[in-house]
């Protein structure tokens, strides 16, 4: 692995790569509560045919990390990406798990010149993420801890006692085995960076998602209109079977905006399918991949 940091439209990005720089490039997107460094068990795998590239996107680990929660607004995530990808050369393959999915998608949705391929491990595109958290069942049910996480607080909720909180939310229903030891505490040590916490949450605060209470269904939805929101690119979904925090309705009718999708799953992992199996998701990518 080789680090530096780069100049994103003004501002400090690390950046993380694997690979032999002559390889197509790969940029690979983190979600929360990651880093760049989160990538590293897949990246080992695919650095024999591609060139990895993971940054610690907007607000996370050592990269620009401004206060306000005006500052991580999507535009401006998907912008310090776009200033990536150019610096990089593009088009190219994105990569794009959890909240790092959501910026994938817009890379793909507002600069599709920009993106080769587009490939999504349990992630989602928001239209049909909405629709299914707008019907208050299941989906809006999981997805009940994002208004605790919008709370102006609950950075300090889940940074407490060494990240007690923080740990269990992530570990409810699904498999955190593979945090433990060294790297536990790697991420303790991300988590604990000049607030950084705070400034990851903001994702969450910035989101104009709308998430009801279980039991009750939000009308008045926007068209959402598919020429604004298509991928044109050729598209594949891994989808880990047993994610309890997205669940298949949330990429119900996800055809409809990607018309060039395959859709992979992987039984028996969840949500942090990337650590649990990363030979497995490399693999189905490099199948997949010209």
């Amino acid at each position: 692995m080789q680090t530096e940091t780069l100049t994103l439209n003004g501002q400090p990005f690390y950046i993380r790569r694997w690979g032999d720089p002559a390889l197509p490039p790969v940029l690979l997107l983190h979600g929360f509560p990651e880093y760049g460094g989160a990538w590293e068990p897949l990246a080992r795998h695919l650095a024999d045919r591609f060139h990895c590239i993971a940054p610690d996107q907007r607000g996370y680990g050592r990269s620009w990390a401004p206060e306000g929660v005006q500052n991580y607004a999507m535009s401006a995530l998907v912008a310090d990406m776009a200033a990536l990808i150019s610096h990089t050369g593009a088009p190219l393959t994105v990569i794009g798990h959890d909240w790092g999915a959501g910026v994938a998608y817009g890379l793909a949705m507002f600069r599709p010149e920009l993106v080769a391929r587009l490939i999504i491990a349990n992630g989602v595109h928001p239209v049909p993420f909405q629709r299914a958290l707008a019907a208050g069942g299941a989906q809006a049910e999981a997805s009940q801890y994002i208004n605790f996480l919008r709370r102006p607080d609950s950075h300090k909720i889940l940074a407490a006692n060494d990240f007690e909180k923080l740990l269990a939310l992530f570990s409810a229903k699904m498999d955190l085995s593979w945090l433990s030891g060294e790297l536990r505490a790697a991420y303790k040590a991300e988590w604990a960076r000049d607030e950084r916490l705070n400034t990851m949450i903001h994702w969450y605060r910035a989101s104009p998602l709308q998430v009801p209470e279980p039991g009750q269904a939000l009308t008045g939805l926007p068209d959402f209109p598919r020429d604004k929101l298509l991928v044109r690119c050729p598209h594949l979904l891994i989808w880990g079977q047993d994610d309890t925090a997205l669940l298949p309705e949330a990429t119900e009718g996800l055809e409809h905006y990607a018309p060039d999708l395959t859709r992979v799953t992987l039984p028996g992992v969840d949500h942090w399918l990337l650590h649990q199996t990363p030979a497995e998701v490399a693999r189905r990518i490099k199948d997949w991949m010209p």
